[in-house]
């Protein structure tokens, strides 16, 4: 069989449903119990040969809502990295290929835009050069790039442990929605745990054993006001700290009937639980008329997938190019 000339791939991003942080380990990281949930948010990557061993980087914003200046374009973007490590895993001698990445997920938003990419990029990567990467030395590759690449490359919903680099799928059958409010700007997600640090400095933290049985057992059952009740973030007051102006987004989502809001993640990015799909609509509209820019989505979402070439004729145009 000939090589594909491209291959489009496409990942989720996702929400921390629960997130508990236990104290700073001697690597420098530290140890979580999460309960992840991939929604309908979802970046593309695109990945075409090129000749020799460039790596090229573009990036659009084809909705018009994410902004794209500060996405690093050269070997440091997680998907570049993701490239060369499927290229060496595959005994290749080049790794020459021109990666488009399509931004949809907030931008240093804490919902694992840069994860998913790398993810993606895995794929399309392992597609395109015919590697024949099964998916176990994938997830291998992932969990060598960050420890929300494997999340992404698998979807759903699971638990994460360790630095959230185990996971164990979870039964989700009934979809959750959900509205997302990004901010107009990011936050680093070091120094949201470095703050979290300090505004516990002087508490004793255990180390995060399992996810509260309360909110998987709530999953399962697809109770999504029995969820709302138990929805927690360990880093949400730190992200407050940084960013205190989401206070007040928080206070208009719990104004216009949100069941439960919460800081995705490192955030600044939030999300608002809503008990349908058309309750997320409402909630959605009711939002942006409130000046925010609200995104109703769903999940459980599936991991990375392989989609038809794109049509050339319809392709975005890159707005960055290195």
């Amino acid at each position: 069989m000939s090589a594909p000339a491209s291959v489009r791939v496409r990942t989720p991003g996702k929400i921390n449903v629960s997130l508990k942080v236990g104290p700073q380990r001697a690597d420098g990281y530290h140890g979580v119990a999460s309960l992840y949930l991939a929604v309908s948010l979802f970046e593309e990557v695109t990945a075409t040969e090129l000749a020799g061993d460039e790596i090229r980087l573009t990036v659009s914003d084809p909705d018009n809502r994410v902004p794209v200046a500060g996405i690093p374009l050269d070997g440091s973007n997680l998907a570049a990295r993701a490239a060369r490590a499927v290229a060496a895993r595959a005994g290749r001698a080049s790794a020459g290929v021109h990666l488009h990445i399509a931004k949809r997920v907030p931008v240093a938003g804490g919902m694992g835009g840069g994860s998913a990419d790398a993810a993606a990029a895995l794929v399309a990567c392992n597609e395109l050069w015919q590697a024949g990467l099964g998916t176990g030395e994938l997830t291998e590759l992932a969990a060598g790039l960050g420890a929300d690449v494997p999340f992404a490359l698998m979807g759903g919903a699971a638990a994460g442990l360790g630095v959230g680099d185990r996971l164990t799928p979870v039964p989700a059958p009934q979809p959750l929605h959900w509205v997302l409010v990004p901010a107009a700007y990011g936050l680093s997600t070091p120094q949201v745990f470095a703050a979290l640090d300090a505004l516990r400095a002087d508490a004793k933290v255990a180390e995060p054993a399992e996810v509260d049985p309360r909110i998987l057992g709530a999953l399962a059952a697809g109770n999504t006001a029995g969820l709302a009740g138990v929805l927690v973030n360990d880093l949400q007051p730190a992200a407050l700290e940084l960013a205190p102006g989401l206070e007040s987004v928080l206070a208009a989502g719990a104004g216009n009937g949100a069941l439960a809001g919460m800081v995705s993640g490192s955030g600044p990015t939030l999300a608002f639980l809503a008990s349908s799909e058309a309750h997320a609509a409402a909630l959605a509209e009711a939002l942006r008329g409130g000046g925010h820019a609200a995104i109703a989505v769903y999940g459980p979402a599936p991991g990375a997938v392989v989609l038809p070439e794109p049509d050339p004729d319809s392709a975005a145009t890159p707005t960055h190019r290195k």
